[in-house]
């Protein structure tokens, strides 16, 4: 059986007068994918926070990778844990290369006053390979295209070497196309370095079809959990948004047999 890797009882997180966590409870074992969904508000990307260290617990405890985080562990731990936002809007002005962004992941286990080495300029060779950006190494950031730029975020998590990878609606604003490119690279990147995956998303049809489990939230809570085929039903998915879903459902349905 796969160790627990991430372990939250009772979170309640607050940000004033918003509660956003309401004693959240949840279990992850190591290499497990697991897709958290729910509406806007849901309380996702709060969890992925607290997973990374960086939440501000009033009750309750996380542990991470064996360790309970802590005021003054989360930065330590979070070198071992690899988190992709929504694609940012980048000055294409700003001089930096796809290269040097991708470096910046490796700032974390080098300190900011260590230069990088040979091995770790390969490692950033490497996972640009992996995600398919070597041919655009030396381009400025701010030139690509949205998906590129999230390929270049992956990297830059990548070459952290992390054993978690946080994903916070990586697909967000993207066009189809690069959508599904992105879903497919997750799906690479999580099944060949055997990392444990959550993957929030609150758009159905970005769901990946690599999820083992999947994590209904609303309202700060968890509302149900389990596999995709038992939970993703036309009647769950209204209750969790509050509306008529089966066209959703219908479109989701799409997008998978395409990928597939």
């Amino acid at each position: 059986m796969k160790s627990t890797v991430i372990d939250i009882e009772n979170a309640v997180v607050s940000y004033r007068e918003d509660i956003a966590l309401r004693g959240l409870s949840l279990k992850v074992r190591s290499e497990e994918f697991v897709g958290i969904i729910g509406p806007n508000g849901a309380g996702k990307t709060t969890l992925l926070t607290i997973v990374n260290g960086l939440g501000k617990l009033l009750h309750g405890r996380v542990s991470v990778l064996g360790h309970y985080i802590t005021p003054g562990n989360g930065h330590s731990l979070r070198k071992q844990v690899g988190y992709v936002a929504q694609v940012q809007n980048i000055d294409p002005r700003m001089p930096i290369s796809v290269r040097e962004v991708v470096m910046i992941g490796r700032y974390g286990l080098l300190g900011l006053l260590r230069r990088p080495s040979r091995h770790d300029w390969e490692i950033v060779d490497e996972v640009l390979a992996l995600v398919g950006m070597s041919h655009l190494t030396w381009r400025p950031i701010g030139h690509l295209s949205g998906g590129e730029q999230q390929r270049v975020a992956i990297a830059r998590c990548l070459a952290q070497e992390p054993e978690l990878f946080l994903l916070d609606e990586p697909t967000a604003s993207l066009d189809w196309k690069a959508q599904s490119g992105i879903l497919e690279l997750v799906k690479q990147i999580h099944d060949s370095r055997h990392l444990t995956t959550l993957f929030v998303t609150h758009d159905l049809s970005c769901l990946p079809v690599a999820c083992g489990r999947v994590v209904l939230m609303k309202e700060g809570l968890i509302w149900g959990e389990g596999s995709p085929d038992e939970l993703l039903t036309d009647a769950n998915l209204s209750q969790l948004y509050d509306m008529p879903i089966s066209a959703v459902v219908r479109l989701r349905k799409q997008t998978i047999s395409v990928q597939d």
